[in-house]
Order: structure tokens, then sequence, then C-alpha cells
């Protein structure tokens, strides 16, 4: 049946179906622009859409506490330090180096097989459904696993990240007083 403009009311559209579109289309559209965009600041933005429309996915699934940690953690520390990154290094890249990889040639037949696996394996599973409510306060739950038997993996992936900060910020800063003094 052909569409009829005549006769399309828009509120027989769920928002929750609008949103999830426009959701798809960030983190889809995010996605493409961090691997087609020549310019690295311009993929680190695209990700942040990215990221953007991964917390829109969590918000519709009610999961609150994972929208509100991929915000807070990726979108604001984790986009904001792959920025500062690329600020400290742009005077290493030159307007001369190529920002393209030549060899996308090689890895195009990969990833097509790695898709095709992945299809092939999320297809062939049977995916449980429950229509069951979550028992209690998830994010009270959460609270009690990062606070009991995840805390030490918990606290050496922010020690981690702290250093891997520090270190870029040491090595940058070295580059650069080495510029000066040439």
């Amino acid at each position: 049946m052909p569409f009829d403009p005549t006769t399309f009311d828009p509120a027989q559209i769920p928002i929750v179906q609008t949103v999830f579109w426009v959701m798809t289309l960030c983190t889809i559209g995010g996605a493409l622009g961090v691997v087609i965009s020549r310019n690295l600041f311009h993929s680190a933005l695209y990700l942040i859409l990215s990221f953007f429309g991964v917390t829109g996915y969590y918000v519709l699934l009610s999961a609150g506490f994972l929208a509100v940690v991929q915000l807070f953690i990726y979108i604001g520390a984790i986009s904001v330090l792959i920025l500062f990154a690329i600020m400290f290094s742009r005077r290493l890249m030159g307007a001369s180096q190529s920002q393209a990889n030549q060899q996308w040639w090689l890895a195009l037949p990969v990833v097509v097989i790695l898709l095709m696996m992945l299809l092939g394996v999320v297809g062939s599973i049977q995916w449980p459904v429950s229509e069951a409510e979550p028992q209690g306060d998830m994010v009270l739950q959460l609270g009690l696993a990062f606070l009991g038997s995840y805390l030490i993996p918990f606290e050496v992936v922010g020690v981690l990240l702290s250093v891997a900060l520090i270190g870029a910020i040491i090595l940058a800063r070295e580059k650069i007083q080495a510029e000066e003094v040439k």
C-alpha cells in the first residue's frame, strides 16, 4: 500500500519508537563519522555523538544508572581525555603526515568476515526474555557490588586511567620542551 500523506497521523507513531530511531541515527551516524572523518578532532566529536546515542538507549531501557554513568564517564571524562590528548599532541602531527591508512583494503575483508561471524552467532542464540520486574533497588545492588566484591577492579581501573592521563601530560610536556630548546 503506497504512503498517503493526507491520511498520515503523527500521533500513531509512539514517542518511544521515534526516540529509538533518533538515538539509532545518533549512534550509527556518530560511529560512521568517527571512521570517515579525516580530521582527528572532528572524529572525537563524532565519538561524543555516538556515546550520546548509547546514553539514549539506556534511558529507553529504563537503566537510569547506566545512562548517568555513560553520560558522566564516557561523554564527560573519556571524551574530554581524548580531546585533551589530541590537543596536546597536535604539534606532533605535521601537515605532511597522512591521516589515512593506506592498508584499508587489507582490513576490509577481515571486517566483513568478522561481521558475518558476529551476525551468525547473534542470530543462532535463543535470547531469553523475561517479563519479571527486577527485584529490589538496582542502584543499591550495583553500589553494594562495587563496594564489595568488585572494589579492587573498580579501584584498579581508576588508578590506571589516572596514570594514563598523567603519562600523556608528561610525554606531551617533554616533547614541547624539546621543541622549544631547538
